[in-house]
């Protein structure tokens, strides 16, 4: 067993055989747990969660943000998809347009930050596909919510009093939205939100005209794009408004490219580790990150990887910081030499780079032929972000570095579904009126250098932090995992996965343990600075192990004693069909539930 594995967990360790839902918020959660206790699969659970979601964590995730998620089907247990519901830049979007603006990076709050909005699109092509209500069925738990009203989450609330000024000088439309007399809601003040209301319904309304529950599905898709949203982003945004560099911009998305954008599934990317199948999204996002690190531990013995000891922590956090460096250099929306950088002559000669020491440098694969491009490696204090900019919650502490929402659902079929909805917090654009809710801000990931495998162009897909988790054994799903958290999904599931594969933790048990990360890479959210040997641990992993790490030069910073991740998970025995999960309880915010 590893350390900090417990008897006494902060929740019990839900079992049964029934079906499961955990999520970064209790309403989601129990919106998919009803849905089960209704008769509908884990797919329909997951949908009118996820619909929740936009609306009970608003500062966090949006309709009109972005998606990734991992699902595998009863019926084909070995073959696990992603969804992919990540737009891509507008046809506008291009480096000489944006640098004759004067821009240097992609400003990380404004309509010039905004990818074509790809969420919804994916959730009701999941629905058609995979799930069996139809679409009015899925989205009354959200228009009951959009319009009877939730409580304001505290962390919300905060949020919105972070922006205010910016809201009120710079961005009415959300001053109006969110503000009451120049102030933000008190927490626990109920929110509506009328328009998005109005928005489901009409979406409701054309997909019970159809003819038939995939037609109905298929038609609300349609209306959505081509009726509902293309034509207002193009009318909201060709007025300036406030960016985070202090600019005042028009975007340049246009009804067009809403209407062109189609979410899809995929083939994941998959490594075999201790005998499993660790499948995730391919290297358009960032989480072969994990499939990179893992291999480069493959190595270790057991006992050598324990997240809770000096040791363990030291070799996973170098190993991280190795594929972190790949991913700044290699990951993109193109050709990735991913099978090159997961080959064994590659790992053998990189696992020779992790030493005693921590490693202060940036130290990407030398492939045959060469890197051609690295990205400016600059420091926190370097730069100002602005109000509104980059990713939501970000504290400086690194207490808090990083968010979004998540949620997993497994039931009594063995339909298996992770997911990591994001974009469109309330902070990252302007609130577009008629629709009630902004877009994101994913093209901040993106850079104004031809000369970057991951430059911004029309079309390609912005590279993504968005990275759920999907564990096969036998061919057969068993484990569905995530967190929010910016550059730090990988990082907090990686610890989570190898307390459950090797170190005998339950799902609850891993979720509790204290964990860490490495702020030694690039950061993906504006203004995109790096950390070199910087490590932010929880307290609880003790004085003796926290003095070991800076006496081997990490920098690290204590976040305090539960400040980490917002894992969930949801796991399934294919031999006896038990079920069991556990979700975070940083924040009193995640639960899971089940029988």
């Amino acid at each position: 067993m590893f350390s900090h594995a417990t008897d006494q967990t902060t929740r019990p360790s839900l079992t049964g055989s029934f079906g499961m839902s955990a999520s970064t918020h209790w309403s989601t959660t129990a919106t998919c747990q009803s849905v089960l206790e209704r008769g509908g699969n884990a797919f329909d659970a997951a949908v009118a969660g996820a619909f929740v979601l936009h609306l009970v964590e608003p500062h966090l995730n949006g309709p009109g943000g972005d998606m990734t998620g991992l699902f595998v089907a009863a019926e084909a247990p070995s073959e696990p998809h992603v969804l992919m519901g990540q737009g891509p830049a507008p046809a506008g979007a291009t480096i000489e347009h944006y640098r004759s603006l004067g821009l240097e990076d992609v400003p990380g709050a404004g309509g010039l930050a905004a990818a074509v909005p790809g969420a919804v699109d994916a959730w009701l092509l999941l629905l058609r596909d995979r799930g069996t209500w139809r679409l009015t069925e899925v989205l009354g738990y959200a228009i009951e919510v959009a319009e009877q009203g939730h409580p304001i989450l505290p962390q919300a609330s905060a949020a919105v009093a972070h922006v205010a000024e910016l809201f009120t000088d710079h961005w009415p439309t959300s001053a109006e939205r969110w503000l009451a007399d120049g102030s933000a809601p008190a927490p626990g003040t109920i929110i509506t939100n009328p328009a998005y209301a109005a928005v489901m319904r009409r979406l409701t309304a054309v997909s019970d005209g159809a003819d038939g529950r995939e037609s109905g599905i298929d038609a609300a898709r349609r209306a959505w794009k081509e009726d509902i949203v293309g034509p207002a982003v193009e009318r909201f945004f060709s007025h300036a408004h406030r960016h985070a560099d202090g600019g005042d911009y028009p975007g340049v998305m246009t009804a067009a490219d809403v209407a062109e954008f189609s979410a899809t599934t995929e083939a994941p990317a998959t490594i075999r580790f201790r005998g499993h199948t660790i499948a995730k999204t391919g290297a358009w996002g960032q989480g072969p990150i994990m499939l990179q690190t893992l291999t480069l531990l493959e190595h270790y013995d057991d006992a050598e990887l324990d997240p809770g000891t000096a040791d363990g922590i030291h070799r996973i956090l170098e190993a991280m910081k190795l594929a972190l460096a790949d991913r700044d250099v290699y990951y993109c929306d193109g050709e990735v030499p991913l099978e090159e950088l997961l080959g064994a002559e590659a790992v053998a000669e990189r696992r020779k780079l992790i030493g005693e020491r921590a490693s202060s440098e940036f130290r990407p694969s030398e492939l045959p032929g060469g890197t051609v491009w690295r990205p400016p490696l600059v420091r926190e204090d370097e730069v100002a972000a602005g109000a509104g900019a980059g990713e939501p919650t970000v504290a400086k502490s690194g207490a808090r570095r990083g968010d979004t929402s998540h949620l997993d659902v497994v039931d009594r079929w063995g339909n298996m579904v992770s997911a990591t909805p994001s974009g469109g917090w309330l902070q990252s654009s302007p609130t577009i009126p008629e629709l009630g809710f902004c877009l994101g801000t994913r093209l901040q990931m993106t850079w104004l250098d031809e000369e970057s495998p991951a430059a911004l162009r029309p079309g390609v897909r912005p590279r993504t932090t968005l990275s759920p988790t999907m564990v096969l054994r036998d061919g057969q799903p068993i484990i569905a995992l995530g967190t929010p958290g910016g550059d730090q999904q990988d990082q907090w599931q990686i610890p989570m996965l190898l307390r459950l594969l090797l170190g005998g933790h339950s799902a609850q048990q891993s979720i509790d343990a204290p964990t860490f990360h490495t702020t030694h890479m690039v950061g993906s959210f504006w203004p995109r600075t790096w950390d070199p040997a910087g490590v932010v641990v929880e307290d609880r992993i003790g004085d003796e192990v926290i003095s070991e790490l800076e006496s081997r030069g990490h920098r690290v910073t204590r976040a305090g004693d539960w400040a980490l991740g917002r894992l969930s998970c949801v796991t399934r025995d294919p031999a006896t069909g038990h079920l069991s999960a556990g979700a975070n309880p940083r924040g009193a915010q995640g639960y899971a539930a089940g029988r």
